[in-house]
């Protein structure tokens, strides 16, 4: 199956469509606790945004992304830190119907989004069609990065939340045999004077689902078959294991998360730091 054979899954809605002052409002507000303070929460922790920045915010068309932008110019609108936001769309080759979704619920927010088309879907498919998915994901974060200097951001935002950072946790453990995970901020290694964040580290994916359908937003679920059926189903092996476990130990994600803070370093056969590879028994 091509890669560029798209479909459009969107997530249902529990109401009608509200008005833009009281998406706003309940951002702050009604989810204060789920989204707003934890969102602020991880710039703080974090520091992810300083005095001057100019941040791309970049918008898949997903829920996640959506709610970032989203969460993104409410931040802009009321924060003391007074720094610059693109709004940005880097299709890869999305079906028309797809595109039509994510411009209409952008409009439908007000969040002033700039759309770079690229054929991204369609180089990664010829180049790995066997399994284009890792290629694909390059490329697209390569375009971002691209798109983002161009506009001459010095961040990269990105809508991962607290369940893709622990998954990644149990996919690199179980399925890499290495132990890592997103962290909430990196520094590029290719472009120059440009940092990736994470502002969504600490909010819940059920949170977002929670928001998405109270807003009336139908929001598109995945874009590409091949990755849904490839890539995704690991991820969602994880998600299915975590739920498991959750019935005998409600406090795993917690447990999960925490495990990336508390690393004891002598309590490991080896480790790498920048690239270079260290073994316990050069300080036993």
């Amino acid at each position: 199956m091509s890669l560029a054979t798209n479909f459009c899954q969107t997530i249902d809605v529990d109401s009608e469509r509200l008005s833009l002052e009281q998406i706003e409002k309940n951002i702050i507000k009604k989810y204060r606790k789920e989204l707003w303070s934890k969102f602020t929460k991880a710039i703080r922790d974090f520091e992810l945004i300083q005095e001057g920045d100019r941040v791309a915010v970049a918008i898949s068309g997903g829920k996640d992304s959506v709610l970032m932008a989203k969460l993104f110019q409410v931040f802009h609108k009321y924060s003391d830190i007074k720094f610059d936001v693109e709004y940005i769309v880097m299709d890869p080759g999305y079906h028309k119907d797809i595109r039509k979704l994510l411009e209409e619920n952008c409009e439908y927010l007000q969040i002033p989004i700039k759309i770079f088309d690229t054929d991204v879907f369609e180089v990664a498919d010829k180049i790995s069609s066997d399994y284009p998915c890792y290629m694909c994901a390059k490329m697209r974060r390569g375009a971002l990065y691209n798109i983002a200097t161009s506009l001459n951001c010095n961040k990269l935002s990105l809508g991962h939340h607290y369940d893709d950072v622990i998954e990644t946790v149990m996919l690199n453990v179980l399925y890499a045999g290495s132990y890592k995970t997103m962290m909430p901020k990196v520094r590029s290694a290719h472009f120059e004077n440009i940092e990736l964040i994470r502002p969504m580290y600490y909010i819940r994916e059920d949170s977002v689902i929670k928001y998405t359908k109270n807003a009336g937003l139908n929001m598109l679920n995945c874009a590409c078959m091949v990755a849904a059926k490839k890539t995704g189903s690991k991820r969602y092996e994880i998600k299915n294991l975590i739920q498991e476990m959750k019935k005998t130990n409600p406090l795993v994600e917690k447990s999960i998360f925490s495990s990336t803070k508390n690393v004891y370093m002598d309590c490991v056969l080896g480790y790498n730091n920048n690239g270079k590879k260290f073994s316990f028994l050069e300080e036993y």
